[in-house]
């Protein structure tokens, strides 16, 4: 074991703490077992090694992180490890990646029973793996969402200045002071536009001229590899699945037609149905339902998004729509925290309260006749008026 606490050492020696994510503050770290889900490239390592790093640094003899894919498990068990690093006084394990790991949702949960005093930590980018493991640690682990930058998080990095969370009640209510306060320091039209292109996932700052391939290596390995192996999808149907999504991105926005999508790509409606349930589940796309309740895998979606705009610069290229790229940014900053449902009254029902039509400065409020909750979100303005918000701000959200 001592190769393991080696190698966390040095990774531990080089994660940089100059700018940390606010998920850092709302996870609660006390409890015995966490897990953090999200994305693959979306910062989890780097969010649990800064807090080691900025909170147990005064317990390192008692820490451990440690990767799930290291070869060190080829000839050694979850179980084996947890039991010796108890043994050494080991009271703080982290684990990365553990859907690399074969039975790891059981040796977790037999590693909470027998180890009262152990906290556990682990991550995972296969969301459909943590879905499937939920039923084995249900009661035992507080499982956390972890999405990409917001364009807060994005000014912050870009900028070095550090910008306060916005809640949807302050945006609607003072949305006028809220922005006059953000433009005394930074002109956030200046950084939208780059953001919506390759803004969302950390490693935009490593590599620059290869973010779109890896954004690509993403998207292939979700579809390739994880929705046939945990969910069934026949590997012929996948360039299928990646047309489907290509459509989505090119629209205005998606509202699908399962009928002329089902002959158009050759499959049946019911597995279609299935497909962009799965699409949904695994994070490539945020579905829009009339009522969110009982969703079942043969529901069909009012509306489709893909889960982020940088997804419809990688499948859209110059074809990507200004109305599909408004309402996506919007899906994903506020439908991040909030109960986003289809309406007819606007484009987006939030909370069950708040209507939203989405659009270009001049959108008029003719789609908000009848609403008590009616607001415009306008793009390309820095300033609001009455119920007329600007749509940069609802990036504040998180």
């Amino acid at each position: 074991m001592d190769v393991l606490f080696e190698k966390f050492q040095q990774k531990l020696q080089h994660t940089p703490v100059q700018f940390v994510r606010s998920t850092m503050q709302e996870i609660n770290w006390d409890a015995r077992l966490i897990g953090i889900k999200g994305a693959r490239g979306i910062g989890k390592t780097t969010l649990i090694l800064q807090y080691i790093k900025l909170h147990l640094s005064e317990f390192l003899d008692q820490t451990l992180y440690v990767s799930m894919d290291t070869i060190w498990f080829n000839t050694h068990s979850l179980i084996e490890l947890v039991a010796d690093f108890e043994k050494k006084g080991g009271k703080y394990l982290f684990l990365d990646e553990v859907h690399k790991y074969d039975g790891w949702a059981q040796e977790l949960k037999n590693s909470y029973d027998d180890y009262p005093n152990l906290n556990i930590v682990f991550t995972g980018s296969s969301l459909l793996e943590i879905l499937n493991a939920r039923a084995d640690l249900s009661r035992r682990a507080i499982v956390y969402n972890m999405q990409g930058f917001s364009f807060r998080e994005y000014l912050s990095l870009e900028t070095g200045i550090t910008f306060e969370r916005l809640t949807l009640n302050q945006i609607t209510i003072n949305h006028l002071e809220e922005a006059t306060t953000i433009i005394q320091n930074v002109k956030p039209l200046q950084y939208f536009d780059s953001y919506l292109k390759q803004g969302y996932y950390p490693f935009y700052k490593e590599q620059p001229d290869l973010y779109e391939m890896r954004l690509g290596e993403v998207v292939n390995m979700i579809l390739e590899i994880e929705l046939p192996l945990l969910r069934g999808v026949e590997m012929a149907y996948i360039n299928k699945v990646k047309q489907l999504l290509v459509s989505i991105a090119e629209s205005v926005p998606f509202v699908p037609n399962v009928s002329k999508l089902s002959e158009k790509i050759q499959i049946n409606r019911a597995t279609l149905l299935s497909y962009l349930y799965y699409l949904d589940e695994i994070g490539l796309t945020r579905n829009l339902y009339k009522e969110a309740q009982g969703i079942t895998r043969l529901q069909k979606p009012s509306k489709i998004y893909l889960e982020n705009t940088n997804l419809i610069f990688l499948l859209a290229r110059e074809n990507a729509n200004v109305g599909n790229l408004r309402e996506t940014f919007f899906s994903n900053q506020v439908g991040f925290q909030h109960q986003l449902n289809f309406t007819a009254q606007g484009d987006f029902l939030v909370s069950k309260k708040y209507n939203f039509e989405i659009g270009g400065k001049h959108k008029t409020n003719k789609q908000l006749k009848g609403t008590t909750e009616g607001y415009i979100v306008a793009d390309a303005i820095e300033y609001g008026y009455q119920n007329r918000i600007p749509l940069w701000l609802f990036g504040f959200l998180y």
